[in-house]
């Protein structure tokens, strides 16, 4: 029976014994200083960061007030016409994709507490019978190495936690840019859609009206031909347009994580206009390596592969120390009765690595460590391309943009109305005019993809310059 001064049946003579080891044990402890949860799973820095950058809300959802007040927000967005901004802030709502990725945050916080914590000693507790007596063995068995290791584990995982917050950050900024692009697209499909059915309904009428014509001989059958294969044309490319139109709106659906009634939402009928001015080249890239937040994520991995270094270093020669106190008690029975005898003592058990001293981990931490500085000044060199490239196609795309919409489609427009005239004046054929008519639809579905790209090239330009851009997503899943 355990008495009032034990302790997991070890008794104040063992405790005294082992009293130093704890003592020294209480200190790297207090050093460490345990971490806690947060409120909110450690969303606290990526909320900031996405309405510091996007100016839209990220958060996390865990409760079903959480859901309600999700759909509160995405309702009352979906009750008007879209924009690139509800569309994104949809999609930071709805899509669980990007749940997924904050709850990984809230895994890697879990990891961080427990790094904190020490680690718990094993109890065992055992028996002999035999020769008339009861053997009776108690353990109590702690590692003192992670003890005193506690305080550089517990940096390491913190770093850790902090490149998991920035990764959700870089997840989060990667879906409004996957979703502003998904956006600009089903927009422009939906614009080409209703310029081909226009298109469509002048290609017939003409049709019509050569085939009458044809009828009183004022037709050739080559012009009727002519204009049956306008329309005929035409349709099959109103065709693909319905097609790529519908793909691009189910990108977008399946970007914003809608489903059901929330189907039914509003595209507006035609891009944005254009931005008066562009911004200018200069210090992109320095804003660049300071706002990246991928590149943040790699400098923080490279901080707590350094600190795991010098743990490594620091234990290359003793992987493992661990203090048991023992408690034996042995009860004979005899002629004259029952004796009982009591034996304590303590026991420290080392693992020395004999044969490689530790070289082995030493020389694996340090060449993983310089490839993980390798690996952050090219992606360093590789973000200010990165942001050069977009530069160009964004100031590229603009100048083309704005060329088919103060130039060319004016020019298309005063075409058309000549063409008109001289048709209706009998000084050019029905082929001029439907030549004049087929030029001018691909000159207007010209000018809807230029501003389409331009608006694309305006979202990876931003991308390159705060994360979430598709070129380092995909050189994330080659590594």
């Amino acid at each position: 029976m355990i008495g009032p001064v034990t302790l997991f049946g070890l008794t104040q003579p063992l405790i005294r014994h082992v009293g130093r080891f704890a003592v020294l044990g209480v200190s790297a402890f207090s050093l460490a200083a345990c971490a806690s949860f947060s409120p909110n799973g450690g969303m606290t820095p990526v909320a900031s960061r996405v309405g510091q950058e996007l100016g839209q809300t990220a958060a996390k959802i865990v409760t079903a007030a959480d859901e309600v007040s999700a759909m509160a927000k995405v309702e009352a967005l979906l009750a008007k016409p879209l924009t690139a901004d509800s569309a994104v802030q949809i999609a930071l709502l709805k899509n669980r994709g990007l749940q997924a990725e904050y709850n990984a945050l809230g895994i890697s916080e879990a990891d961080y507490v427990e790094a904190s914590l020490p680690m718990s000693p094993a109890f065992s507790i055992g028996k002999l019978i035999g020769g008339g007596e009861l053997e009776i063995e108690r353990r109590l068995v702690g590692s003192i190495l992670s003890l005193f290791t506690l305080p550089a584990r517990r940096a390491v995982a913190e770093a850790e936690f902090k490149a998991a917050s920035f990764r959700a950050v870089d997840a989060t900024f990667r879906l409004a840019a996957e979703t502003r692009r998904a956006y600009y697209n089903a927009v422009a499909s939906r614009q080409l859609v209703a310029l081909l059915e226009k298109g469509q309904n002048s290609a017939e009428a003409a049709a019509d009206l050569t085939v009458k014509l044809g009828e009183t001989g004022a037709a050739t059958k080559l012009e009727q031909a002519r204009a049956s294969a306008f329309y005929a044309e035409v349709s099959a490319e109103l065709a693909e347009a319905k097609m790529r139109a519908g793909v691009d709106r189910e990108t977008l659906t399946r970007l914003m994580g809608l489903w059901g009634m929330e189907l039914n939402f509003k595209l507006p009928g035609q891009l944005p206009p254009l931005p008066d001015r562009v911004p200018s080249s200069e210090r992109l890239e320095a804003d660049a390596v300071t706002r990246r937040v991928d590149l943040m994520v790699a400098r923080l991995e490279l901080e707590a592969m350094e600190k795991s270094l010098g743990l490594t270093k620091a234990s290359r020669y003793v992987t493992a120390l661990d203090l048991a106190g023992m408690a034996n008690t042995t009860i004979e029975t005899g002629e004259d009765g029952t004796s009982t005898a009591d034996a304590y003592g303590f026991e420290i058990e080392l693992e020395i690595p004999i044969f490689d001293l530790g070289e082995t981990g030493v020389r694996r931490s340090t060449e993983t460590y310089m490839q993980a500085v390798n690996l952050l000044a090219e992606r360093a060199i590789n973000i200010r391309s990165e942001v050069r490239s977009a530069y160009i196609a964004y100031r590229a795309t603009y100048d083309i943009s704005w060329q088919y919409r103060n130039r060319i489609l004016p020019l298309r427009e005063t075409i058309d109305e000549q063409a008109l005239l001289e048709y209706s004046g009998m000084i050019t054929d029905v082929f001029d005019l439907l030549t004049t008519a087929s030029e001018s639809i691909d000159s207007n579905v010209a000018a809807i993809e230029a501003k389409r790209d331009f608006f694309l090239a305006a979202v990876d330009f931003q991308a390159a310059l705060i994360g979430g851009s598709g070129e380092a997503a995909a050189g994330e899943a080659e590594e």
